[in-house]
């Protein structure tokens, strides 16, 4: 089973060598942080921040030759984590002839994340990735220090 989740924000997760960036999902009523690093984080937090860019980045890049021929992406999904590894896919599609072509893309959370937030476009994770990475919301840490619940 799938469940649809929300980009809350970028926090920070402990690890051995100190805070690493993470990408926070709401869902479920719980929150599920995706190690990112701080180059992704950046990238994903100025977009929810509504911050543009004098320049497009790689991600930005993808949407706009996406489009260009004719592409969407429809939905990213969360659908497996391995070894402390999450997995991602992108399912995207065009249009040919008025008949729509699928397609799927493994990616990286990080990167799918990315272009998720970029084109508003729906983000799944699957019930197995949250039963095992799910978290309680206060257990999380904002990028500006404040928790969840304060």
């Amino acid at each position: 089973m799938e469940h649809e989740a929300e980009v809350v924000g970028v926090g920070a997760g402990s690890a051995p060598g100190g805070d690493v960036p993470a990408v926070v999902l709401s869902v479920r009523g719980e929150y599920v942080p995706i190690f990112v690093s701080g180059d992704q984080a950046r990238s994903i937090g100025t977009v929810l921040e509504g911050e543009p860019f004098d320049r497009p980045l790689t991600h930005d890049l993808l949407v706009e030759i996406l489009t260009e021929f004719g592409g969407a992406i429809d939905r990213v999904r969360i659908d497996d984590l391995a070894d402390g590894t999450f997995y991602a896919k992108v399912d995207a599609e065009r249009y040919e002839s008025g008949e729509p072509e699928r397609f799927v893309f493994d990616a990286r959370p990080s990167d799918a994340l990315a272009l998720a937030v970029r084109v508003e476009c729906p983000i799944v994770v699957s019930e197995e990735v949250i039963d095992e990475a799910g978290r309680p919301p206060d257990s999380i840490r904002f990028g500006d220090g404040r928790r969840e619940d304060s």
